[in-house]
């Protein structure tokens, strides 16, 4: 029929005309395809309109809805955020690897979402990274490239627009880079506004819903974890079977506890607390308190802190409860947290626990008579509760040496008027405990007597030991030191050197080279053998490890130790005592009288027993020591700073072994990480870069670290026990002629690394590559 006309105009007018025609049929055609295409794109709004104003909860808005918003732009990317009022920020829910992660910005200018959400502006940027055309927005505003480093996206267009609802601020939604390329036009800015004000309406309603309906799960349905129809059926069936409402979720929805947790500290506003067996009982708080009570009410307090007690319950808004722990407590500065009823039952028992024959901390504290100050001048200061007192020491002493504690502190505050109690665990002080400022006096000088210690001496440092046995038989051997501290108190420091067993030299963690070398080593004959490090970093436990795999009946072993911390059958161990003047030096002469093949001196801490280790090296004897120093190349340094004959002593040493202990990561929780590429270079320039390259980790997609997580196992630290980090250094010829020469530092190390030498910096980043620990761990034991 077109055709038709066309033929029709042009007989009737001529060509002119036929022209004329075919562009303005052209015209409309292009208007209507353009029209059509509009229809189009309007089509798809309102589906997505409709798709949003069905959504079931928020978290269906934030990562189900995204593909259709993305076609509509014909871009690569989209978040939508909403906003935490509580804590001025905007957060999404991003789907990773069939995981949803929370993603949080701060309301500020720092960051362009921040900007949009602080000034309720919409931005349309051509380039994230060009920092002129940023500027020009606002001089702080900026582009965060650690998420474009991290998936090797890259950002290019932006277009942010804020959500609102009746004026207030409900979200932002931001769209990433155009398919085809170029600005977002002013048609794709008006498309945002309007899903914008639609996303308003419905964060509003959900909101609105959720503040209707108000149940301690909420936070469970609105992340998915939950539907609505699985929570009304989880209230009746936990009703019928008589079960805690969490432990069902837990068991039959699969829902974890840390997002219950998360759930109850929406609801209450408050912090949730997990039961934790390292927290310091609170005696002063719980003196009034009966534990059957606390069990029936399900609640107890934890701490004081800022003139505030912390205090944790089933129900934080249950008024009733709230008044009665006020007025059991006399007080109304109360803190109250969240925690599950079997948590606070834990803590309860925790608290109260006790053997058959021992009173509980509490009970302890509840003997003592709070009001009667202890005289701190009289000679005479452990007063008529002294057996209470005592018991309050053997009480601390048993729980450290089962919390597998190597020290103990007592720190009397001045300031805060209390006597803090710390225990060191792998490494690591936590605090144990807290008793009242009064009885500060009566514990210091408890310990004194036990010690053997002048009880009236106390501007001076004093030095003791104690002899002490377990609840379970165990024999213990404390170290004590006393120290006059500022406001006229003393501390205590008691390090715990319980008589362990012997371990195998495999089991303490050495890499191949190095086990390999130190099985080559104790088979010979004669010569010295030193293990040095600071003091707590395992150096006795690695000697007798040695002694152990040498320990024959055809070998006669001596030993002189301060003190005696592991025996072994076949040993002849000696305990050295420097007050009567027999010391390590006195030791040695004594065993070289007596048939020694071996012998072991606890630590060479003069000229002499060092000049005597040598000697007896080059006699015939295999000789093992320790010293305190910081790597096995200052150790020759310092021995030679000692006076000892270098070539006497090149030709004794066989090997020095430095070594750390590095907290490890709990097997049972640690997880794999991909690190970036920052993370990866420090690692790499630590170890150093050329010898890294050797061992061939190209920085790749499968490189991966491990981290701490926390679970119940570890505490919730991500750590559990220790592990050795070694550097061992060969007595080789070059080595000892570098010895003959009083070579520096610097070249002995160079040279010991070229004959196959690890540092124990470099040890440490094997094992964090190897998932035993990581880099963080290895840095704090370690420089070099």
């Amino acid at each position: 029929m077109a055709h038709l006309i066309i033929y029709l105009h042009t007989r009737e007018h001529g060509p002119p005309c036929r022209e004329k025609v075919m562009t303005d049929i052209l015209t409309k055609n292009h208007q209507i395809s353009e029209l059509e295409e509009k229809l189009l794109l309007r089509k798809k709004l309102q589906d997505i309109t409709n798709q949003i104003h069905a959504a079931r909860n928020i978290k269906q808005i934030l990562v189900d809805l995204k593909e259709g918003i993305l076609n509509l732009f014909d871009a690569y990317s989209i978040t939508i955020y909403v906003v935490d009022r509580l804590r001025n920020e905007i957060f999404s829910l991003l789907l990773s690897a069939s995981q949803i992660k929370e993603i949080r910005v701060p309301i500020n200018n720092k960051s362009i979402a921040g900007y949009v959400a602080n000034n309720k502006k919409t931005v349309n940027i051509a380039d994230a990274y060009d920092v002129a055309e940023l500027r020009q927005i606002d001089p702080e505003l900026s582009f965060d490239l650690s998420w474009d480093k991290k998936t090797g996206f890259r950002s290019r267009q932006i277009l942010c627009s804020p959500v609102f609802y009746n004026g207030k601020l409900s979200g932002v939604i931001q769209i990433l880079n155009k398919k085809g390329g170029g600005k977002f036009s002013d048609e794709e800015v008006g498309f945002v506004q309007e899903i914008a004000e639609v996303l308003g309406v419905a964060f509003f309603n959900q909101e609105r819903y959720a503040r209707r309906r108000k149940t301690r799960y909420d936070y469970l349905i609105s992340r998915d974890l939950l539907t609505e129809e699985e929570l009304d059926n989880a209230w009746e069936e936990a009703r019928d079977k008589k079960e805690p409402m969490e432990s069902f979720l837990m068991k039959k929805y699969d829902v974890s506890k840390e997002d219950i947790g998360k759930s109850l500290s929406e609801f209450y506003h408050c912090k949730f607390i997990q039961f934790d067996d390292k927290f310091p009982i609170p005696g002063d708080l719980l003196k009034n308190l009966k534990r059957e009570y606390l069990r029936r009410e399900l609640w107890v307090p934890l701490c004081k802190t800022d003139d505030k007690i912390q205090v944790i319950v089933d129900d934080p808004n249950n008024i009733l409860k709230r008044d009665m722990i006020e007025s059991l407590l006399k007080t109304k500065a109360v803190k109250y947290d969240v925690a599950f009823p079997e948590d606070i039952i834990r803590y309860i028992n925790y608290f109260f626990q006790m053997p058959a024959d021992e009173s509980s901390f509490t009970e302890l504290l509840g003997k003592l008579d709070e009001d009667e100050e202890t005289p701190e001048e009289d000679g005479e200061i452990v007063t008529e509760s002294d057996s209470v007192i005592m018991q309050l020491v053997n009480k601390i002493i048993n729980d450290a040496y089962f919390r597998r504690s190597s020290d103990i502190h007592i720190e009397p505050n001045v300031a805060k008027k209390n006597v803090d109690i710390r225990f060191r665990v792998d490494g690591d002080c936590s605090l144990y405990q807290t008793v009242p400022f009064n009885y500060r006096a009566a514990l210091v000088s408890r310990i004194k007597i036990m010690s053997n210690l002048d009880i009236t001496v106390k501007r001076i440092p004093q030095d003791g030991k104690i002899k002490f046995k377990s609840v379970n038989g165990d024999e213990i051997e404390l170290r004590v030191a006393t120290i006059p501290t500022q406001g006229n108190v003393e501390d205590v420091v008691m390090r715990i050197l319980a008589k362990g067993e012997t371990l195998p030299l495999e089991a303490m963690g050495m890499m191949d080279r190095n086990y390999g070398e130190m099985l080559k080593i104790l088979e010979k004959p004669y010569g010295m053998v030193l293990v040095v490090g600071p003091t707590g970093s395992g150096k006795t436990t690695t000697l007798h490890a040695a002694l152990r795999h040498i320990n024959t009946p055809e070998r006669k072993i001596w030993t002189a130790e301060d003190p005696v911390e592991i025996t072994q059958y076949g040993l002849r161990q000696v305990q050295v005592q420097p007050k009567i003047g027999f010391d390590f030096a006195a030791a040695m002469r004594a065993f070289l009288r007596a048939d020694p093949d071996v012998i072991m001196v606890g630590e060479m801490r003069d000229f002499e027993t060092a000049k005597t280790g040598v000697e007896a090296s080059l006699t015939g004897h295999l000789v093992f020591s320790t010293l305190h120093t910081n790597s096995a190349p200052e150790t020759i340094t310092r021995l030679l700073d000692m006076g000892i004959d270098p070539l006497n002593f090149s030709d004794a040493l066989l090997c020095i072994l430095a070594q750390r202990l590095v907290r490890t990561l709990c097997k049972k929780c640690k997880e794999a990480y991909h690190p970036t590429r920052a993370e990866y270079d420090e690692i790499a320039e630590s170890y150093g870069l050329e010898h890294f390259a050797r061992l061939n980790l190209p920085y790749t997609d499968d490189f991966v670290l491990y981290r701490p997580k926390g679970c119940d196992a570890c505490d919730r630290t991500g750590y559990k026990g220790r592990m050795g980090i070694h550097e061992l250094l060969i007595g080789s010829d070059s080595i000892k002629r570098l010895i003959q020469k009083h070579a520096d530092i610097d070249t002995m190390r160079e040279t010991a690394i070229v004959e196959g030498m690890t540092t124990l910096l470099q040890d440490g980043i094997r094992k964090a590559i190897q998932g035993m620990t990581d880099f963080r761990q290895v840095r704090r034991v370690c420089i070099k």
